[in-house]
Formats: C-alpha cells, sequence, structure tokens
C-alpha cells in the first residue's frame, strides 16, 4: 500500500494535530496510507543530539521515508513568516534525496499553524514549498472550489491548510480548519494514486 509521508514540527500540538486530520484526509483514499513523521528539535548548543526515537508522538523522519513515499507533505509553525528551524535542518539534510531524484515527480503540500492572523502563514507554506519546487515534487494546493477556504475565518489558504492558534494557543481548530486539513490529505493522495495507475 503506498504511503503519503507527512513530515511536521510542533512545539505546542497545533500542528500535530492538523498533521493527524491531513493523515486522516490521506486515508479516506482507497489504497492510501499516511506515515506520521515528526523531526526533533534543533538548539543553539549542537553538542546534545536528539535520541533516535522521541520519548512521545511520531517516529523521527528519515531519509529512507523521503524514498519510499508516493507523496509528502510538510508541516511546521510559523516562525516569523518562515518554518521553523527543525523542519529546515531536516530538508537540509536531504540532499543525497535531491541529487538522486527521490522526490522527482510525487505530488507534495505544506500546512502550517499561526499565533496571528497576520502571522505569516501564506509566506510559511511558500518557504515549505520551495525546497519541495527544487526536489522535482508536484505541488498540490487548495483550490477556491473547496467552499471551506472561501468561509474560514481562521486560516487556510490556496498554498495549504492553515489555522490561527491565538497567540497563546486557546484558539481551538474551527470546522473549516479540519475540513481543508483533511482535504489537502485527500488530494494528495488521489494525486499519488492517479499517478501510480
Amino acid at each position: 500500500m503506498p504511503d503519503i509521508l507527512i513530515v511536521y514540527y510542533s512545539r505546542t500540538g497545533n500542528v500535530a494535530q492538523l498533521a493527524r486530520l491531513v493523515a486522516r484526509g490521506v486515508e479516506e483514499v482507497p489504497g492510501m496510507r499516511a506515515r506520521l513523521r515528526s523531526v526533533p528539535p534543533v538548539a543553539p548548543v549542537t553538542e546534545t543530539a536528539a535520541p533516535p526515537v522521541p520519548d512521545a508522538g511520531a517516529p523521527y523522519a528519515t531519509p529512507e521515508d523521503l524514498r519510499e513515499c508516493a507523496g509528502v507533505i510538510l508541516g511546521s509553525p510559523t516562525r516569523f513568516g518562515n518554518m521553523a528551524a527543525p523542519l529546515k535542518h531536516f530538508l537540509d539534510s536531504t540532499g543525497a534525496e535531491w541529487a538522486s531524484g527521490a522526490l522527482v515527480g510525487k505530488p507534495a503540500a505544506a500546512f502550517t499553524s499561526t499565533g496571528t492572523t497576520h502571522g505569516g502563514q501564506e509566506a510559511t507554506l511558500l518557504t515549505m514549498l520551495l525546497p519541495l519546487l527544487h526536489h522535482g515534487a508536484l505541488i498540490v494546493g487548495l483550490p477556491f472550489t473547496e467552499a471551506a477556504l472561501n468561509a474560514t475565518r481562521a486560516g487556510g489558504t490556496p498554498y495549504g491548510a492553515s489555522h490561527v492558534a491565538g497567540t497563546s494557543g486557546e484558539r481551538a481548530l474551527g470546522e473549516e480548519a479540519k475540513i481543508l486539513a483533511r482535504t489537502l490529505g485527500r488530494r494528495v493522495a488521489t494525486v499519488a494514486a492517479k499517478l501510480a495507475a
């Protein structure tokens, strides 16, 4: 059964919640399976390595996950309009996969969560899509034919699923954000299934 790889970093749990919803959307497509993977945090002091397996949550992503997947979806909180350093660090380590073309022709997408409405959701999504374009992936977004994209007041863009969590993370995911996260997963899985056929 083909896997859609969902690689994310989540500090407060909002991106992890989106990742689980994206995974649900992937698994709504017959014959497709979601492979949830996280990335370890990074710190200014680099002498201490992260354990090979996290204490809780999804296992850490590996280069093998990229090579084996039928599609990939990246998720990160927003950091000044950019993806968080842990996800960037992981992507920066994928030179061998880039050289071998591991993601060429595979569908890919992105999702994010911000603390504020104008916290840089679209810019952050674009920062995740750029490395995927360099890898030769086929970018899948959310078209405005999705009714929830036109109705949402708490995130959601054509560049990918998103959520405005509030500066203290006090805002729960709204129904539109949940729908759009699942839709994103379903769209990537559907494209992957069509490409496999």
